[in-house]
């Protein structure tokens, strides 16, 4: 049990730091998908409108 506990305590930092990044890289991505259809809107918008 004193091995697994040692074990676990090992891997903790290394998991806490994947979960961290994968939690970042998860909010860079959606605010990059957001930013995307956003834009795709707008440029959709102007072009309804544009004169030519």
């Amino acid at each position: 049990m004193n091995d697994f506990l040692a074990a676990l305590t090992a891997l903790l930092p290394s998991t806490g730091v994947g979960l961290i990044f994968f939690l970042a890289m998860r909010a860079v991505l959606n605010a990059d998908r957001s930013e995307r259809r956003a834009f795709a809107e707008e440029e959709k918008r102007y072009r309804k409108n544009s004169p030519d």
